[in-house]
């Protein structure tokens, strides 16, 4: 899936922070590597997923276990070579900018016909460190969502890590879905499930594994209306969806589930009931249904009896 090279995707609440100058897109210079490797629900790295897997809230390691801002957030500048959906297609900071622009013009209109005040999401692409609303984090931290400070922060690294690493197949849409995940966590927190949620419980049916579940379907769902979102000119962003794109997204659901990290990127025994973000089957099977349906009702993981 690509942007609409005329597309225009300049943004006032996407930014670069972080140490080192800030985000480097890869054709532009060193792309930092992410430490041990690991991802899923927020995409967290395997410290990350190691202590949510023996049962602790991995917002805890930011300082945002709860949504009480823990220090001042880094002041951002803007990206401001990413203008239109051409620079999108060929960097990946300005991906992440112009998804989250897509996605503003799609939720602005569903988040509030499924009775959720819709407030846009501050992005913030890093390198390094950053500070957040929910405390500091470092690049062991892939692409996360900050409900203190309603933010999506993304290190552009760690799009390599979920190829090279997880087997993702580095696809555009893949890269996409990550953003979209990070979105649909942003609705969780408008809509108060984030709040409400019970995120102590671990396992497969567990409400930790729906909240990331539901997070996957509202990604498809942004995925099954992304060729008709627009800027502010009416311009189409992106252009229509292929099999290939799909496939490119489910590839990275599938990298980022608990069974696949514990198993065949950690070596060790797959052990259910530590989940806390979903199987990869699970995982694209939710992206799926969100991007068949395309409505937030069909993301309901926490009335389904079996997710």
């Amino acid at each position: 899936m690509t942007f609409n090279p005329d597309a225009e995707i300049r943004s006032d609440n996407v930014s670069a922070a972080g140490h080192g100058g800030g985000a480097r897109s890869p054709r532009g210079g060193r792309a930092r590597g992410l430490k041990i490797g690991g991802g899923g629900g927020c995409l967290l790295l395997v410290i990350v997923v190691i202590y949510a897997l023996m049962g602790g809230n991995p917002l805890d390691l930011l300082g945002g276990g709860t949504t009480t801002p823990q220090g001042p957030v880094a002041e951002g500048g803007s990206l401001e070579h990413c203008l239109d959906g051409a620079d999108a297609n060929e960097q990946d900071d300005c991906l992440v900018q112009a998804t989250i622009e897509s996605s503003d013009s799609l939720w602005s209109q569903l988040a509030p016909a499924a009775g959720i005040q819709f407030v846009e999401p501050q992005g913030r692409v890093f390198d390094g460190s950053v500070q957040t609303g929910c405390g500091g984090a470092t690049t062991d931290v892939g692409p996360f969502y900050c409900p203190a400070d309603a933010t999506i922060y993304v290190d552009i690294a760690f799009f390599d890590e979920l190829s090279g690493r997880y087997g993702a197949d580095g696809g555009q849409l893949a890269k996409m879905y990550v953003v979209a995940h990070e979105y649909g966590h942003h609705i969780q927190h408008l809509s108060g499930t984030m709040r409400d949620a019970d995120r102590s419980q671990t396992g497969p049916q567990s409400d930790a594994v729906r909240l990331e579940l539901q997070a996957d379907c509202y990604a498809g769902v942004w995925a099954h209306h992304a060729a008709n979102t627009v800027d502010e000119d009416g311009n189409a962003m992106l252009a229509p969806l292929t099999e290939r794109d799909i496939s490119s997204a489910l590839s990275a659901a599938s990298a980022v589930g608990d069974d696949h990290i514990q198993g065949d990127v950690a070596g060790g025994q797959v052990r259910p009931e530590t989940w806390t973000h979903g199987s990869s089957a699970q995982r694209g099977a939710w992206f799926t249904t969100g991007y068949q349906h395309g409505t937030v009702q069909a993301c309901d993981t926490f009335s389904a009896d079996q997710v």
